[in-house]
């Protein structure tokens, strides 16, 4: 009989703490804001997070989008747009009042419109910068109070047009390019803060960024779903159908779980999908040092600049 009554009580001592340790797991987990994920990288993101064991708070401008982020699992849809100060004020706000904290914030939300660069007009590279340099800004500089507290980390999703650029993407490079700055001063702004800093920078993934860069060369909007001359509607399924082609981004998300998850995350992730990109973007950035160096007083030599890659290549 005190067998049994030791029996008894062993099980009721491990219950009671497999409870507890589950009701402590469930406590600590961590919350991720997304910006921009009610479609592409930014989805994936929010889908990869959940299955990770992240909260996600899902940002979206439309209400239709935040309906159906709302539906997921450990996901609640924040209404932002990047551009707004007071959604982004609100977001805060809601986001302190569900008593999470917050781990870490991901930078998704971007546009882009490609046009020549002599003609590109001033109110589309303005708009531009608000939304892909500005919005990353607004957004940390609100969240920082949480992201400080809970010694959480911060990415900006950039492009490898930060680094690659051609006669019509300028307006967008530039923003991309900006964001390298950006992520590079903030880093070293809260080193001893405890708050990690990163910049992501895919290559040439599936997005309806593509579909609404058409539309905008099309019709001078950027808003799907209008309507179309057969002639408009030819291209427009032309750059479905390339865009249908390329591969989906679950890589993207899977580089923001490991910046996320990292006892030693990186400064930069490049992620692409297949080696040309990759080696396009390497060279184009060491092309930079070769024009930097040439013909100047201090000029190194090529022994000398490769010593200096191999001391860089061993700190990584």
């Amino acid at each position: 009989m005190k067998q049994m009554r030791f029996c008894f009580t062993s099980i009721l001592i491990i219950l009671a703490v497999s409870f507890s340790l589950s009701t402590h797991a469930a406590d600590k987990q961590k919350a991720v804001l997304v910006t921009g994920s009610s479609s592409g990288i930014g989805l994936k993101i929010t889908e990869h997070l959940v299955k990770k064991g992240f909260y996600v708070y899902a940002g979206a401008r439309k209400q239709k989008d935040l309906q159906r982020l709302n539906k997921m699992e450990n996901v609640s849809s924040v209404k932002l747009d990047v551009t707004k100060q007071d959604e982004i004020d609100a977001a805060v706000e809601t986001i302190k009042s569900q008593g999470r904290g917050l781990f870490a914030v991901v930078n998704n939300a971007g546009v882009g419109t490609f046009t020549p660069m002599s003609t590109f007009p001033d109110d589309d590279i303005l708009w531009i910068h608000d939304v892909n340099v500005m919005g990353p800004h607004r957004i940390n500089k609100a969240f920082l109070p949480l992201l400080k507290e809970s010694k959480g980390r911060t990415t900006i999703i950039g492009s490898i047009s930060g680094y690659v650029t051609g006669a019509s993407s300028g307006a967008y490079s530039m923003s991309k390019f900006a964001v390298e700055a950006y992520t590079e001063s903030l880093a070293d702004d809260l080193k001893d803060t405890g708050v990690k800093v990163s910049i992501i920078e895919p290559g040439g993934y599936r997005s309806k960024i593509r579909e609404k860069v058409t539309l905008h060369l099309l019709t001078g909007k950027y808003k799907l779903g209008q309507n179309l001359s057969d002639e408009q509607k030819k291209q427009l399924e032309e750059t479905k159908k390339q865009n249908a082609q390329l591969k989906e981004p679950d890589e993207v998300a899977e580089a923001v779980i490991t910046y996320l998850t990292s006892a030693t995350p990186k400064l930069r992730y490049m992620v692409v999908p297949n080696k040309e990109q990759a080696e396009v973007t390497v060279k184009t950035a060491l092309s930079r040092v070769v024009q930097l160096n040439a013909d100047q007083p201090y000029e190194y030599t090529k022994e000398e600049l490769v010593k200096m890659l191999d001391e860089l290549m061993t700190k990584k």
